[in-house]
């Protein structure tokens, strides 16, 4: 694929009212959850998004199982196979999927991010691998980066004989990320980059609302500082729960496109991009940024904004949104299926 880059607006409705009121309720939840001493209370955030083990039964045609890599830091995979048969020879690709929550929250077997995962396992065709990072502030930076570069190293390391081997294609890997994840999808973006895998090829990168940050308040973090359930406040909770003691927004890992940031016009082995953004996100303008520094750095690159999409708009798959965005994915992978034929 030639370097091109692409920017569409995709206008849609409000979110319905019971999405609405889910989103407010997420951000009292998530206020409730955190202290001023950066501390997080998770025997709450547990009880109401309890964990769950995988099942290797087929549901909603997706099958899981976990795979531990290291147990002193709570490392595994909770991997999501499509149990529908191919159409054609093709295996299906790999995703990695990086969860969202601030760096803080979530974890792969808890229900919610268990369903995200099997949604994307199910619609996009693909063996989804769910990574279960660390989490701040117990543990900070680069701790979650270390953890999401470690899975893919894992799978690029493994047995000949390991089923998985058979089940997908590792020469069409995508990452996926969320929010949070979305950050950390482009910083294991950077290092696989630069990394000689031996099965893996990292060919994609899905970020959807990506959390990036900056000392500098952008517009839209001003026009839309109270819009839940990513508030400024919040954000800026998250960051300082993240980073490294002392350090500020301006850190290579929040600012990606900041006075610290990495140069990616070197890297020629960085994969194309997709970011999916929403219009009532506080984030727009630095997703538009990285948009524009990926355009100007020559790396193929698409920005799809959803114009009334709210931070979190991914989280409820009935709303038309919803089905645009998997659409969007779809297209996007499908793109790298095509070539290979």
């Amino acid at each position: 694929m030639q370097p091109s880059s692409v920017s569409s607006e995709i206008s849609t409705s409000q979110l319905p009212w019971k999405h609405r009121l889910t989103l407010r309720f997420a951000a009292l939840l998530f206020n409730a959850s955190i202290r001023s001493d950066l501390t997080v209370n998770r025997r709450l955030l547990n009880f109401l998004d309890p964990k769950i083990p995988p099942n290797p039964n087929s549901i909603h045609a997706v099958s899981s199982s976990d795979l531990t890599i290291d147990d002193s830091r709570d490392l595994f995979l909770r991997i999501f196979t499509p149990t529908v048969a191919a159409t054609d020879s093709v295996l299906p690709p790999v995703i990695f999927y990086f969860h969202g929550g601030g760096f803080a929250f979530g974890s792969a077997d808890a229900t919610s991010m268990d369903m995200a995962a099997r949604r994307f396992s199910k619609e996009l065709g693909a063996v989804v691998i769910s990574v279960n990072y660390r989490l701040a502030p117990q543990f900070r930076f680069p701790c979650q980066y270390d953890d999401g570069f470690d899975a893919v190293k894992f799978i690029d390391e493994m047995d000949d004989d390991d089923p998985l081997l058979g089940k997908a294609d590792l020469s069409r890997c995508f990452i996926l990320g969320e929010s949070a994840g979305g950050n950390l999808g482009h910083h294991v973006a950077v290092r696989a980059s630069e990394y000689a895998f031996k099965r893996v090829k990292v060919i994609g990168f899905i970020a959807s609302q990506p959390f990036f940050g900056g000392e500098e308040r952008t517009e839209s973090e001003i026009r839309l500082c109270n819009q839940p359930p990513l508030t400024l406040k919040l954000a800026d909770w998250f960051w300082k729960a993240f980073l490294p003691a002392g350090e500020d927004r301006d850190h290579a890992a929040a600012n990606v496109n900041g006075p610290n940031g990495r140069d990616v016009s070197g890297l020629r082995n960085f994969p194309a991009t997709i970011i999916l953004a929403g219009g009532l996100d506080l984030l727009i303008d630095r997703q538009r940024r990285y948009y524009e520094e990926l355009k100007r750095m020559g790396k193929e690159v698409k920005l799809v904004v959803f114009t009334n999409g709210v931070h979190g708009f991914f989280s409820f798959e009935d709303p038309p949104e919803y089905s645009l965005m998997i659409k969007e994915m779809r297209d996007f992978i499908a793109m790298f299926h095509r070539n290979i034929l």
